[in-house]
């Protein structure tokens, strides 16, 4: 059985052919959402690392340009795949935007894998070039031919890597909901972001998001140059994992400097919910940053990172939820319980997949129609609010598909 819960869409959101809720206000693609922001934004701060090179948009833009026309040297162009393994800070951003210029689809290499693992993914995704080390350097060059429906990034998952194909509707969509959700300004964002950019969390859910509003992201290439971000970037939004978040409360210590910090967006793995508020965490957290409002985001790369939201501080029990669900997407249970409001959780909407790369068993596992099958039991309460529904011990035993959300 399968039981839909409502949705009320907002005023840019209309129902498809499909039934898929839809933003009818999106652009053509992502490369010409960057570009009309670039345009408004040139002498913006884009990227800065902390303790190294900081970017306008225009240099940025630039700079991706002519490893774009690198690429295009290379012979790389339109939907050819261009991995890109490098770890975390500017010369990964370079890398992604150089690859989306190109006309390629940037396959993002997970940090932290295994030489076996990362051989695995750039050969799954059939790279037809590697960005890892030197960059290519040429003529400037900006391909943003493509459509809505097109693919336009794979995302690898993170327990056993599987390529989610995410179109341009899917990342712009994505934006959308989260410039909405967190409320973002256009006036000067400043995002510390420590989440990891090879993951939906990090680039589709803050990096993008940050660039679409004309922010700045803010890169550390060690923890312990937190104090010092926090004294000298006039830092007003942080985003990382909960645990994260606890090793930097560690090393801010005593040091102060977080006035400034006006919000905390916390990308949680369903396994980290409970750790999303441990009390010490949340009461440190309030200490650190006593004028930061304090999200915390779920969602799977299948749903380009997002798909549930919710403000801890108005939370009873927070350690079992998982959020509420926003921009648009909907939600459903599949399970002999579901009209009692408890099951396995699908969502739709047009930040989900339509399928995994080079993997039909899987996507017809996973897909069913416009629904992607998470593999999560929850509860959704009568106002909606989606609450994880199994053991701390079950989630830790449970070889999920999903990564850093």
């Amino acid at each position: 059985m399968i039981v839909e819960f409502g949705a009320s869409p907002s005023v840019a959101l209309s129902r498809g052919a499909d039934g898929v809720l839809r933003y009818g206000d999106l652009n053509p693609a992502l490369t010409e959402l960057l570009d009309l922001r670039v345009h408004a934004f040139g002498n913006r701060e884009a990227v800065v690392e902390v303790g190294g090179d900081r970017l306008t948009y225009r240099e940025l833009w630039h700079a991706a340009s002519r490893i774009a026309g690198g690429l295009q040297q290379h012979g790389i162009g339109y939907g050819d795949r261009v991995a890109v393994a490098l770890p975390a800070g500017i010369e990964w951003v370079k890398a992604f935007l150089g690859a989306l210029l190109s006309g390629a689809v940037p396959v993002l290499v997970p940090a932290g894998l295994s030489a076996a693992l990362t051989a695995r993914v750039i050969a799954d995704s059939s790279a037809d070039f590697v960005l890892g080390g030197h960059l290519p350097d040429g003529t400037p060059y900006i391909d943003d031919g493509a459509g809505l429906d097109e693919l336009a990034l794979l995302c690898y998952t993170g327990a056993t890597p599987k390529g989610v194909e995410l179109t341009n509707e899917n990342l712009l969509s994505a934006i959308s909901s989260m410039i909405g959700a967190l409320d973002l300004p256009g006036d000067g964002l400043r995002n510390l972001v420590l989440l990891p950019l090879a993951h939906a969390s990090g680039c589709v859910d803050q990096l993008l998001p940050t660039f679409a509003v004309g922010g700045t992201v803010v890169l550390l290439r060690d923890p312990s140059q937190l104090p010092e971000a926090l004294r000298t970037e006039r830092i007003d939004t942080i985003s990382a994992t909960p645990r994260i978040l606890a090793t930097l409360l560690k090393a801010i210590g005593n040091s102060g400097g977080g006035d400034s910090v006006r919000r905390i967006s916390k990308a949680c793995h369903r396994s980290e919910r409970a750790a999303a508020t441990v009390p010490s965490v949340a009461v440190g957290l309030r200490r650190a940053f006593p004028a930061a409002r304090q999200w915390s985001v779920w969602g799977a790369t299948e749903t380009s990172g997002i798909g549930l939201a919710v403000d801890d501080t108005e939370l009873v029990e927070p350690a079992s939820a998982l959020g509420f669900a926003f921009g648009g997407t909907e939600l459903a249970l599949s399970g002999p319980h579901a009209d009692q409001g408890d099951g396995e959780l699908l969502c739709r909407g047009p930040n989900v997949s339509r399928r995994y790369w080079n993997d039909p068993d899987a996507s017809v596992a996973r897909f069913s129609g416009t629904w992607f099958h998470t593999g999560n039991a929850v509860r959704i309460d009568a106002n909606g609010l989606v609450r994880c529904a199994i053991s701390e011990q079950d989630r830790s035993a449970n070889n999920s598909d999903q990564s850093v959300a």
